[in-house]
């Protein structure tokens, strides 16, 4: 028993390692992705969403998350920090997609929001066990580790957002969509490749346990598919790019990746080998279709992020009940849509109402002038390239 609980404890916090590995992770690819302007803000919002996010996810989201739960495989600390480890990704998924013009201030008032309510309902209605899950929802979805209870989460809280602030200055003019190029495709990679090695955390850590022979196989089973379907979603993304517009872009490659990675999460433990490829290659063509998309009706998203979590949460979610149907366990493309759906439904209404009285009190939207100058100035006092011209 102890020994069990020891080498539980060991992998819990060895999982919280990688994940928060993800939190330079996504700095870095939305650094490399802004104007170099904009570099200093969109650094800044990421360490404050992780110190935000966190604390508010300890102070009140944790017990609203998980009520009474007692896990008693590992150490209570490492399954709270385990879980703290989440919540800052679902925000972080916002960080991104409103950058260039979003403001710092109002940006913290939503996460402390997100942190200790909005992300925790969605844990508890579908991972957890209290009152709200048992009371007003009925879900029973399969969701591991969270293609929808994270990701899909971030997603629709950042399409609400997006819908209220509006594009940048200067995206759409006319009937033209501007390409606003992407400042450092170094950071880019480094940025999607930490993602990458801190997803493994993030599945194979979700399965709870390795302390036995056949946690350790499920385990494994995990990450080796996780790591499958990113290869997929890259190869399948950086194919599809190439017939479409002839050129191989190494951003479309990786957030191709980052697409298949999200579309696994929801059930890496149950597929096959084939199955995982097949979800993260089919995961990397919906984010080439998916960014053209947005632009379409000028969703101006300025890191795919839509492309990659608000749309292969969804599809994660639901080829669990194509790919790994058990009606005998209540594992169906019903019950899987139900979740999607009622998550979609509380996130997306109780974000629009937050993000809509925040942006009433404290715009949300950066000025004209400060974006033309850049939100390093006007939010940080500080350049991350002070020596370069800034790009207008």
């Amino acid at each position: 028993m102890d020994t069990a609980y020891v080498i539980n404890t060991f992998f819990a916090l060895f999982s919280i390692t990688l994940i928060i590995l993800m939190v330079p992770g996504f700095a870095m690819l939305e650094a490399g992705l802004v104007r170099t302007k904009n570099v200093s803000s969109v650094l800044t919002v990421n360490v404050m969403i992780y110190a935000v996010a966190s604390m508010a996810f300890i102070l009140i989201g944790y017990s609203l998350a998980f009520g009474e739960v007692q896990n008693e495989t590992m150490s209570k600390w490492a399954f709270f920090m385990f879980q703290m480890a989440f919540v800052g990704k679902a925000i972080n998924i916002m960080s991104g997609g409103v950058g260039e013009r979003a403001k710092l201030f109002p940006l913290t008032l939503f996460t402390i929001i997100m942190g200790a309510l909005i992300y925790p309902t969605a844990v508890n209605i579908s991972w957890g066990s209290d009152w709200i899950k048992d009371t007003v929802f009925d879900l029973n979805f399969v969701d591991l580790a969270g293609s929808t209870v994270i990701h899909s989460t971030g997603g629709w809280a950042l399409l609400a957002a997006i819908l209220i602030i509006g594009p940048r200055k200067g995206r759409y003019v006319g009937d033209q969509i501007r390409v606003i190029p992407a400042s450092n495709i170094p950071l880019v990679v480094l940025g999607a490749m930490l993602l990458w090695i801190g997803w493994f955390g993030f599945n194979g850590g979700s399965v709870g346990s390795i302390a036995t022979k056949e946690a350790a196989d499920s385990v494994a089973l995990t990450i080796f598919n996780t790591n499958a379907a990113g290869l997929a979603g890259a190869l399948s993304a950086g194919i599809f790019i190439y017939i479409r517009y002839r050129l191989f872009d190494i951003t479309m490659i990786l957030n191709g990746a980052l697409g298949g990675l999200v579309a696994i999460t929801a059930g890496p433990h149950l597929y096959s080998v084939t199955d995982s490829i097949l979800i993260g290659g089919i995961g990397g063509i919906l984010v080439v279709l998916a960014i053209p998309l947005f632009d379409r009706f000028r969703i101006d998203d300025p890191v795919g992020a839509l492309s990659v979590h608000l749309v292969n949460g969804i599809w994660g979610t639901l080829a669990v009940g194509i790919f790994a149907a058990d009606p005998a366990k209540g594992i169906t493309i019903i019950n899987q849509l139900k979740g999607v759906g009622e998550i979609a439904v509380f996130v997306f209404t109780v974000s629009s109402i937050v993000i809509y009285t925040i942006n009433k009190m404290v715009p949300f939207r950066a000025t004209d002038e400060d974006q033309l100058q850049g939100l390093d100035v006007s939010e940080c006092g500080l350049e991350a390239y002070p020596e370069f011209k800034r790009a207008i």
